[in-house]
């Protein structure tokens, strides 16, 4: 739970969203079961940012997974040193599978080898989030 008086130790991207009333990350698996996509604002912790442009992130989820967390209509950036600082987002989170091509474009973002990203060969069922506004704990 974001406390009222941590709100102007945010900075914000995109959208303007209240950081306060997010639901904690690990409760997402459960909320959006029998759901294929869910209007919900969470707070978690950045594990990686694009090195790219800061164009996605991913944020920890409470398995060991992480969820890949784009930006409505590549609207907006997120700086690329982000990563470790706790994060509010709020938009949409979806269960789909990724493809191997995206898969393959992240790892490249992410500074991959050629080897790394040689070596993804199946697309994968996750968790993925299209935020509309992010806030990020200075």
């Amino acid at each position: 739970q974001v406390e009222q008086e941590t709100i102007e130790n945010y900075s914000y991207f995109g959208e303007q969203i209240a950081p306060q009333d997010a639901l904690e990350v690990k409760y997402l698996s459960e909320k959006i079961t029998g759901n294929d996509s869910l209007a919900i604002k969470l707070v978690g912790n950045i594990s990686e940012v694009c090195q790219n442009k800061g164009c996605w992130m991913t944020i920890e989820l409470e398995n060991g997974e992480k969820m890949r967390v784009t930006f409505k209509d590549y609207g907006f950036f997120v700086p690329k040193d982000a990563s470790g600082k706790t994060v509010v987002i709020d938009g949409l989170a979806y269960q789909s599978v990724t493809s191997v091509d995206e898969l393959r474009h992240y790892a490249e973002d992410a500074g991959k080898s050629a080897e790394e990203v040689a070596a993804i060969t199946d697309g994968k069922k996750e968790l993925t989030f299209t935020a509309a506004g992010v806030a990020i704990l200075n």
